[in-house]
């Protein structure tokens, strides 16, 4: 921060810190433009403070809220349940997309959310096979047998809908 044209030695600043500069009624010198655009170095120039102000805070709720992006990438139809000593296996058929071995599932029964409940928690899959290999990944039109970690109560007519979550950065 300082006074007075935006100078060389601002835009070296900007460029070690990986920032951008914001000038409030002031221009850079030629020297200063020339080097950063060669920098890549953005200069973000406003007469209105509050405009500066505005994209200042902004930028800032985006850097602290990243925004999540959720990504369908399977729907399976449980069609039997089996029940054993330790696990209850849930023999499915994979409606569309691909089930993969490590995708964040959830439960579904007729249209409601089962498990997980809870605000942000997500469920991984205990198991995932065919016949009775243990597979990275069942594709739309196939059959496989799957558990849910730490859950039990699945039915007939349950989906387990796999998801992927990425994370979308904001700018300014």
């Amino acid at each position: 921060k300082g006074v007075g044209q935006i100078n060389e030695s601002d835009i070296v600043l900007a460029e070690a810190s990986d920032a951008i500069v914001i000038a409030f009624n002031v221009r850079p010198s030629q020297q200063a433009a020339r080097l950063a655009d060669n920098a890549g170095i953005e200069i973000k120039m406003y007469s209105i403070i509050y405009n500066a102000i505005e994209e200042v805070k902004s930028a800032m709720e985006g850097m602290l809220e990243p925004t999540i992006q959720e990504r369908i990438v399977a729907n399976v139809e449980i069609r039997e349940v089996f029940k054993f000593d330790k696990a209850v296996v849930a023999g499915s058929y994979v409606r569309d997309g691909k089930m993969k071995r490590d995708s964040k599932v959830r439960l579904i029964r007729d249209g409601i959310v089962i498990y997980p409940t809870a605000e942000g928690a997500s469920a991984e899959l205990g198991s995932l096979k065919r016949f009775k290999d243990d597979v990275k990944e069942v594709v739309s039109g196939m059959e496989c047998g799957l558990t849910i970690k730490n859950y039990i109560d699945v039915k007939v007519g349950d989906v387990v809908e796999a998801y992927e979550q990425e994370e979308v950065k904001r700018t300014l």
